[in-house]
């Protein structure tokens, strides 16, 4: 388990499965993700099957220290020749959004990132309009990289995509500093 100050982030298990199925079928769940098709438990339980055996990603449930689980957080892409991986997050559980859950899971995953697996950049692209989540990533010291224009399609319209990332010295230099 990777515990931060608020969160704890335990492996993703089958029992999770119909969770993931009801947080991803929520519109306002699923608006800033890549997935845009509702989805059924049968997708859902050939993804998982898929997870076991992918050594590139390693995804994690994240949970309240009272062990609510309350959204997923992984590392995906993993490039262990350029020590890099893309960093993905969902709060799915709505009520837990804006309390600073988020971050603290981001930070606990980028200690274990950085510290264990010995990886030297963590990047991530989000939608430009998901202001909630560029101040999330800004706050656990992600830099804006780039943009790529028009670069998703979402609610009838096409959407900038930002690109941010962390270096490790930067992460290590935050904490340091006491965090942000």
């Amino acid at each position: 388990m990777i515990h931060g100050q608020k969160t704890k982030l335990r492996a993703i298990e089958r029992e999770d499965i119909s969770t993931f199925v009801r947080w991803f079928n929520d519109p306002e769940v699923r608006q800033y993700l890549a997935m845009y098709m509702p989805m059924s438990k049968a997708e859902e339980e050939r993804w998982f099957e898929e997870q076991l055996a992918d050594q590139s990603s390693r995804i994690f449930a994240i949970e309240t220290h009272e062990g609510v689980h309350i959204g997923n957080i992984g590392l995906h892409s993993i490039d262990w020749k350029n020590r890099k991986a893309v960093l993905g997050i969902v709060i799915g559980e709505r009520e837990y959004w804006g309390q600073g859950y988020g971050s603290d899971a981001i930070r606990a995953l980028l200690g274990f990132a950085f510290g264990e697996m010995n990886l030297h950049r963590v990047y991530l692209t989000v939608y430009g309009c998901n202001e909630r989540a560029i101040l999330c990533y800004e706050s656990c010291g992600f830099r804006h990289e780039g943009r790529l224009r028009e670069a998703r399609f979402s609610d009838g319209r096409y959407r900038d995509e930002l690109m941010m990332g962390i270096l490790r010295e930067e992460f290590e230099a935050s904490q340091s500093e006491g965090g942000r």
